[in-house]
């Protein structure tokens, strides 16, 4: 226990990241409630264009595990300024990838609003698009933010974040009834409302930059670098993106039922992997940290407790999703034939947890050594070898929802065998201030 972090700092990491990971989804319930009183259209707008914006700043979330990477290697080996540096450059390459995304989206707004209401429904695109003209305004906002989760991260700084993005999501979920009913401005109140919170949460974290009294202008050496990490992490996001979109592009050929129980599914997995990546972003603190002090035989016992931990919690997520097998499923509808559904893909949510839990320790503990390039690689495997042939079977050879599942299954099992021979060998546990 002296040779390495006790179960109790992990802990400490862990909670915090998991109250700061769950701000966000818990004002997405907020406003939805909001904009729910406006009518079906709104609502269907706010799903819309919420979901757009979610999917493209998802896809740059490599700012915050990326810089948390190299951040705590460098505080690790007792140069905090130089992680501190770290952030500063990530905040100069977060604020370019933002104004990239609020160009797109403005440009790309009202097809991409069309493409996924459909040609059926104008009244819920241009609710989208109304909507996500001003949302978009705080995409650079957005990345800022996660750039300064990043290196705060790294620094073993949990508390912050966590005050931070409570703070500013607070703000937004008192000013949407305000906006949208009080000042009469309808779903834009609700966008207006998301730009105030991001402005409110970007300024905190580049308040927490000053205050360390680094210097503030670009390095280009370190942020060629650090796109080095955002080309690795950001082609794995894409391909997990275009997994879960397809799999809910392949349950909605299926019916209404299917799909549905697709859903209930898919977002009660998305619900527990919250509490996992919480763990997940300990381990990058924590190993990075180790790392960069040339603790190597501390890192190894640490990434095997995290992967114990991880399992451990996955068997109580299975355990609890198997005990509900035909209770969870009326918590979400009262529809007998989407209940009846959830029955192929029950199993297999819960036959997956134990895997994950330790899947997403592995990421945590990989992405903290900084070996972005094999967890691109091995997902990329997985994906193709596990969760592919699954995806053709059931859009062409009948499969159901059962053989769609049964894909997801494989992509989480591979991942597990792939990134967990990578972890047993130990070739990602290299010392040193750098990965």
């Amino acid at each position: 226990m002296a040779a390495r972090p006790s179960d109790r700092r992990i802990f400490a990491l862990a909670i915090p990241a998991l109250g700061a990971l769950a701000a966000e989804p818990l004002y997405l319930l907020v406003d939805t409630a909001v904009v729910g009183h406006l009518g079906k259209e709104a609502l269907a707008g706010l799903a819309v264009g919420a979901g757009l914006l979610g999917n493209a700043i998802w896809l740059l979330s490599f700012l915050a595990y990326g810089t948390t990477a190299r951040a705590a290697r460098l505080f690790g080996a007792g140069r905090r300024h130089d992680a501190v540096t770290e952030g500063v450059q990530a905040t100069w390459l977060g604020l370019g990838y933002g104004i990239v995304v609020l160009i797109a989206i403005q440009a790309l707004a009202a097809p991409l609003a069309g493409l996924i209401a459909g040609g059926d429904h104008p009244q819920t695109a241009a609710a989208a698009v109304g909507w996500l003209r001003i949302a978009s305004l705080g995409a650079p906002l957005i990345t800022i933010t996660l750039a300064g989760q990043g290196w705060l991260r790294g620094v073993q700084d949990m508390r912050r974040p966590l005050i931070y993005v409570i703070v500013a999501n607070a703000l937004s979920a008192a000013l949407a009834p305000l906006l949208v009913y009080g000042a009469d401005m309808g779903l834009e109140g609700s966008a207006v409302a998301n730009v105030c919170g991001q402005v409110l949460a970007a300024a905190l974290f580049l308040q927490a930059l000053l205050r360390e009294r680094v210097h503030l202008r670009p390095v280009w050496a370190t942020i060629r670098s650090q796109l080095a990490a955002a080309r690795d992490l950001g082609l794995r996001s894409i391909a997990m993106e275009f997994t879960f979109i397809s799999a809910i592009a392949a349950a909605s050929r299926l019916g209404p039922a299917q799909v549905a129980a697709h859903l209930i599914a898919i977002q009660l997995w998305f619900f527990l992997a919250l509490t996992l990546d919480a763990f997940a972003i300990a381990a990058q603190a924590l190993i990075g940290d180790l790392l960069g002090a040339d603790e190597i035989a501390a890192a190894r016992a640490l990434a095997r407790r995290i992967c114990e931990l991880g399992a451990i919690l996955g068997v109580i997520f299975g355990v609890i999703i198997l005990a509900g097998w035909t209770i969870i499923p009326r918590l979400f509808t009262s529809d007998a034939e989407v209940v009846v559904a959830t029955g192929a893909v029950w199993g297999w949510l819960a036959v997956m947890q134990p895997f994950g839990g330790v899947v997403f320790a592995i990421d945590g503990i990989l992405m903290g050594a900084g070996d972005m390039a094999v967890i691109r690689t091995r997902t990329l495997l997985a994906i193709g070898l596990g969760y592919l042939p699954c995806l053709v079977g059931t859009l062409y050879l009948g499969w159901g929802l059962t053989g769609l599942w049964v894909g997801l299954t494989l992509f989480v099992l591979l991942r597990f065998v792939l990134l967990g021979a990578r972890t047993l060998r130990g070739g990602w546990a290299v010392g040193g201030a750098t990965a």
